[in-house]
């Protein structure tokens, strides 16, 4: 089962969703605005993927939010990954249980060769 998880208007999942249907590969979408996900699909994440490649520190919400001034550790990180869901790098990639984080064409082609 393969699961993307993202924002519809985010760049990188529009570019890892085409990937998807140009090779047709079947996915289901999980939209982070439409149906945010909590510490039980995030945790699991976040034991496979390092910290600094999960938490999106480029992002408006990190701005927004004024988390660099809190210098947080990654048990707190965590905390904001699960109630605040656009903190999270994108796109995410759950195939059958191993996660991938950002988009990159050459790791996709690997992941579905």
């Amino acid at each position: 089962m393969v699961t993307l998880y993202g924002i519809k208007n985010c760049d990188s999942v529009k570019k890892a969703v085409k990937f998807l249907k140009a090779n047709n590969i079947s996915y289901e979408f999980i939209d982070f605005k439409a149906t945010p996900v909590d510490c039980q699909t995030v945790t699991p994440w976040s034991q496979q993927i390092e910290m600094k490649t999960l938490f999106n520190t480029r992002g408006t919400t990190y701005r927004t939010l004024q988390l660099k001034e809190l210098d947080l550790d990654d048990t707190q990180k965590l905390e904001w990954l699960c109630r605040e869901n656009l903190l999270i790098k994108r796109p995410v990639l759950d195939i059958d249980g191993k996660i991938t984080v950002a988009y990159d064409e050459a790791t996709y082609q690997a992941l579905f060769s």
